[in-house]
């Protein structure tokens, strides 16, 4: 079992390694609608590239699941890949949209997604103020509580002082 298991764990990783290799950097199969920005938020513009209608092809889009509507994309002067651009409408709500573009010549259709989302993906988030925890800290607004909560700790300190001193006496408790 050993002598065959090796032989095949290894062509198995070949495989997959080949596999791995043979895919586009991007992530996306080539001649896909490619989508950029990726995600953003209601009201921003996006910009739709695809070189699969050739390189003099153009291509009419369609964002109206996002409620955007036509659009045309054209080959630029210095590139491959038709683009187009739209905005995405305010009134949005969050979710993914499939945008599609269908070719000019050849009538292929092609996908890519569109995420809108409340907040832009590349804000953080930053908190302000203090936490509501309760009454306060040390340095609290209210001096009597604090000399009160003070007054409690000692009281408690001496108590179990004497505590483990008449244990260690022997005295019992």
């Amino acid at each position: 079992m050993r002598r065959t298991a090796r032989p095949l764990t290894a062509t198995a990783l070949a495989v997959a390694a080949a596999a791995l290799a043979a895919t586009p950097a991007h992530g996306a199969p080539a001649g896909d609608l490619r989508v950029s920005p990726a995600s953003v938020e209601p009201g921003a513009h996006v910009t739709v590239r695809t070189s699969a209608c050739g390189q003099d092809g153009a291509a009419a889009g369609d964002a109206s699941a996002v409620g955007a509507g036509a659009f045309t994309l054209a080959p630029g002067r210095y590139e491959t890949a038709a683009s187009g651009r739209f905005r995405v409408p305010p009134s949005a709500q969050p979710g993914t949209y499939e945008i599609t573009a269908t070719c000019a010549g050849s009538g292929r259709r092609v996908t890519g997604d569109l995420v809108v989302t409340l907040t832009a993906g590349h804000e953080q988030v930053h908190p302000r103020g203090s936490v509501k925890t309760g009454v306060g800290g040390a340095l609290g607004p209210d001096p009597v509580q604090t000399a009160a909560g003070v007054a409690a700790l000692a009281v408690a300190a001496a108590g179990g002082t004497w505590l483990l001193h008449r244990r260690a006496r022997g005295d019992g408790i």
